[in-house]
């Protein structure tokens, strides 16, 4: 049986993963594991929907595994967030890691990641930081340095950007890339094709009220906001000092300072996001640095791997593929949860914790269920 992983966060599961899910199990494998974000994604945000929902949605529509992806990646950067999923893949033994992209030329696509591995990339990206570059554009300018102009527009497409990464971490682990051209709109577009819309694009409908159906089979009845969250995170940044903010992930150079300054002088996220924005550090990385402080994750805990396998759902085929893994099965949450080493048990912690508060932010808080009395999905 060949298998496929894809690392993914189904935010919330849409045509378009559909989609993706068909063209793998048509041309390339017999099995799909989807390595799901959990509570909190990448962007720095909740997720819209409760990932069991999410894990029960991509089984029926093809996957025959969902695991967790440990919140400690899904809130990270592009190149940890490949590496937490590739750490997962590899002790499920999966074949190909498979990758929506701009641009599916996989060949193209590990000479960029190849670029992007070389000293000379980094050398020239801090120079064009060094001149006071927005963060993204300075990476494009350095590529085409290197590489010229083919190779700088393959990095500026955020699709292809986390392709490169996923090829990045797949080094000598044996499984092989395969990218797939994204169909439909692209990634955080407004623009719809015929069915399939950007997870952006849904949620900026359910939030504003307006029909979503057609692009995704989920009836969401009950999503989450971040703003619900709020006084929170705000009431948490108040209570920690600059040697707190200085061990979070991603914060570098004094930039703890200005957190500490800005979160005691802003009165809200979006006005605490606009205050501690920078040429050097985009949007979404200044909101993956909040919810880092928010659920206690620390550079520590980020440099570390994965240490378990977390079962949200699964049909027989996923329970066959997770009886060899290499990593400890969470499945039975609370036997599991005590045969892990300290370490795993710490990582799986702050899992639990980005559920709890994950609860507060949905529409309807009573409908939730902790993690250590939820049970998974079998289909």
């Amino acid at each position: 049986m060949k298998t496929a992983a894809i690392i993914c966060e189904f935010n919330p599961f849409h045509n378009g993963h559909k989609y993706l899910i068909d063209t793998v199990k048509k041309h390339h494998a017999d099995a799909v594991v989807a390595i799901m974000s959990g509570s909190f994604v990448q962007r720095g945000d909740v997720a819209v929907v409760d990932k069991y929902q999410r894990a029960l949605c991509a089984l029926q529509n093809g996957c025959d595994l969902v695991v967790e992806l440990p919140t400690v990646f899904a809130v990270s950067s592009a190149q940890d967030f490949a590496k937490g999923g590739v750490d997962i893949a590899k002790a499920l033994n999966v074949d190909i890691l498979c990758f929506g992209a701009e641009d599916s030329d996989t060949d193209t696509l590990i000479k960029t990641a190849d670029i992007l591995s070389e000293t000379a990339f980094e050398n020239k990206l801090r120079e064009h930081l060094a001149c006071g570059e927005y963060y993204p554009k300075a990476v494009h300018n350095a590529v085409a340095d290197i590489a010229g102009d083919a190779y700088s527009q393959i990095v500026s497409k955020p699709n292809n950007t986390l392709a490169v990464e996923y090829i990045k971490a797949l080094n000598n682990t044996g499984i092989s890339p395969v990218a797939i051209k994204r169909k439909g709109a692209d990634h955080d577009s407004e623009i719809t094709s015929q069915t399939i819309a950007s997870a952006t694009h849904i949620r900026n409908l359910l939030f504003e009220n307006k029909s979503y159906e057609q692009f995704t089979c989920m009836n969401i009845e009950n999503y989450a906001d971040i703003s619900k969250l709020e006084t929170a995170i705000l009431y948490k940044l108040r209570t920690m000092q600059k040697e707190d903010f200085e061990i979070l992930p991603d914060v570098q150079e004094g930039l703890h300072n200005r957190l500490f300054e800005c979160s005691r002088s802003s009165n809200s996220l979006e006005e605490l996001y606009s205050n501690i924005k920078t040429k050097r550090y985009t949007l979404a990385r200044i909101r993956r640095i909040i919810i880092s402080a928010l659920l206690g994750i620390t550079k520590d805990d980020r440099s570390k791997s994965a240490m378990y396998v977390r079962v949200l759902g699964m049909n027989d085929t996923g329970a066959k593929i997770i009886k060899n893994s290499s990593l400890p099965i969470i499945a039975k949450t609370k036997q599991d949860y005590d045969r892990l080493s300290i370490d795993a048990k710490k990582q799986f912690d702050i899992d639990v914790t980005a559920s709890d508060i994950f609860s507060l932010a949905l529409k309807d808080t009573s409908d939730f269920t902790n993690d250590f009395s939820a049970k998974i999905i079998k289909i």
